[in-house]
């Protein structure tokens, strides 16, 4: 197969922002993940510091909190100030400490040196609610919420940019759903007092592929609107644990940016992707386990509803093929650079995270390492690239009991904006063959591969096993029509004199 590059042709700039990352108050994300006070491995102020510099290394640039189903039953001063009382999470039905609130989840991104984005309670909160969150956050003096910051330790507005009004709102399983009508007016009001408060934030609501929803949504609240949000999980895990097998999930990278299509092509026939970007702001492959829980007739027990959400733990489950996917849906993002501008991997520790963390230290999963080749060797800027009869495989979805084709490879060409050199990533979705790729592009320079290729579909990494890792080579001199080898199932970035 040879690949076609043209330089010439830019598709668009990437925003680093696609590269975000997400965190809720669901299981161990939070207490006993990124924050854990009492623990060795965590800072004065109770913060895993493996964890802060692990994300640090991914170059996370923009983290999404407190939800996610969480935030629709989440009243944000319960989790400010010195005499914080536990609360009752009615989303995920536990006791939540609320000891982990605004305060830190600000500090916790400073710490990164990533954007706190604050998605706001639509469900059970008010428009009044929301905006009063930007006062605290954001006002330097003026007004009881201000000064109640101060109060609680900070001088300093938090200048927080980035706001969500609610999460999932159309859904059923979310505590005060809304309908498309309902959703529009609320998205409308809330907007327009948070603006009042502070008219320089960026505000993006709850959207999905669904034309009323969204016409609704944009007749009422586009003029305030500078995002819209949509979320996608593939493989539906939440009521039985029963991850997809390898050849599955390939099956799954079948039109894998449908809905930005379909959420691009509403917003062209409303006059507003120019101005609306899409802001896809909780995305992986696997959908978090949680049985018993977002369904009319709930489970009663403990062992119903609450402990098998420890299954969630297994790192056997991200495997190689979460890697491969991932790398096809991070190329699908950067090739709708011009509308696509954030983006959020949800969730970024523990549960179906890149990040695994336990007492003595961390295990940085299959998907970690597609986050740290991506942000480090790519470019950022998108260039034209095409494939001259591109092999197809055909692979069946044992879930959906059908067989779909797909490109054997999927293939993104960059260039940099500080510097020369361009970058390709490479992803070779055959469980066990070999590709070989031509590469047709005038260049010069040294060409370097780095790769990750386990030995096996299900290779995985544990507390004691590092099966999936990315591996360098140097592959000497570039001269135009060099061949790229790419090794079965694995995910490559080469660089041409970078």
């Amino acid at each position: 197969m040879v690949l076609h590059v043209i330089p010439g042709r830019i598709i668009g700039k990437r925003d680093m922002a696609i590269y975000g990352q997400f965190l809720e108050h669901f299981h161990r994300q939070i207490y006993g993940g990124i924050y854990d006070p009492g623990n060795p491995l965590s800072d004065a102020d109770g913060f895993r510091e493996d964890v802060i510099e692990a994300l640090k290394a991914i170059c996370t640039p923009i983290i999404r909190w407190p939800g996610g189903c969480f935030v629709s039953s989440y009243h944000w001063r319960d989790g400010v100030g010195f005499n914080r009382q536990p609360s009752f999470d009615k989303a995920w039905r536990v006791e939540d400490s609320n000891a982990f609130g605004t305060d830190e989840f600000v500090k916790f991104c400073r710490k990164l040196g990533a954007e706190p984005y604050i998605c706001t309670n639509a469900g059970t909160g008010t428009m009044e609610e929301m905006s009063d969150w930007v006062e605290y956050c954001n006002l330097e003096s003026e007004g009881r919420n201000a000064r109640l910051r101060i109060a609680n330790g900070s001088r300093e507005p938090f200048s927080v940019h980035y706001w969500s009004v609610g999460n999932e709102n159309y859904g059923a399983w979310e505590l005060g759903a809304k309908t498309a009508s309902e959703w529009g007016t609320l998205v409308a009001e809330s907007a327009k007092l948070m603006r009042h408060v502070d008219p320089t934030i960026e505000l993006t609501a709850a959207a999905l592929s669904d034309v009323d929803w969204n016409i609704s949504l944009l007749r009422h609240a586009g003029d305030y609107l500078d995002w819209i949000s949509i979320h996608e999980y593939w493989d539906r895990l939440a009521e039985v644990n029963d991850p997809a097998d390898y050849e599955t999930v390939i099956a799954m990278t079948d039109n894998i940016d449908h809905s930005i299509k379909e959420v691009r092509g509403l917003l062209d026939a409303l006059g507003l992707s120019g101005r609306i970007k899409i802001a896809f702001d909780e995305w992986n492959l696997r959908g978090w386990h949680h049985p018993k829980v977002h369904r009319k007739v709930q489970g009663i027990t403990k062992e119903e509803y609450l402990y098998p959400r420890d299954l969630n733990d297994d790192n056997s489950t991200y495997t190689t093929a979460d890697a491969v996917f991932s790398a096809c849906f991070l190329n699908a993002l950067n090739r709708h650079s011009d509308i696509v501008r954030m983006a959020a991997f949800a969730p970024a520790v523990n549960t179906r995270g890149c990040i695994f963390t336990y007492d003595k230290g961390i295990v940085l999963r299959s998907t970690y390492y597609v986050f740290r080749l991506y942000t480090e060797k790519l470019g950022d800027i998108i260039i034209d690239s095409w494939m001259a009869n591109p092999e197809r495989i055909s692979v069946f979805n044992r879930k959906e009991g059908k067989t779909h084709s797909v490109d054997e490879c999927d293939l993104l060409a960059t260039a940099f904006s500080d510097r020369p050199g361009y970058a390709i990533a490479a992803v070779n979705k055959n469980s066990s063959k070999p590709q070989s790729i031509t590469i047709d592009l005038e260049a010069e320079g040294t060409a370097k591969l780095f790769t990750i290729a386990p030995g096996s579909v299900d290779s995985y990494n544990d507390v004691d096993r590092t099966e999936v890792r990315i591996e360098e080579k140097d592959l000497g001199p570039y001269r135009k029509g060099m061949e790229l080898q790419l090794a079965p199932h694995s995910v490559s970035v080469l660089q041409i004199g970078v």
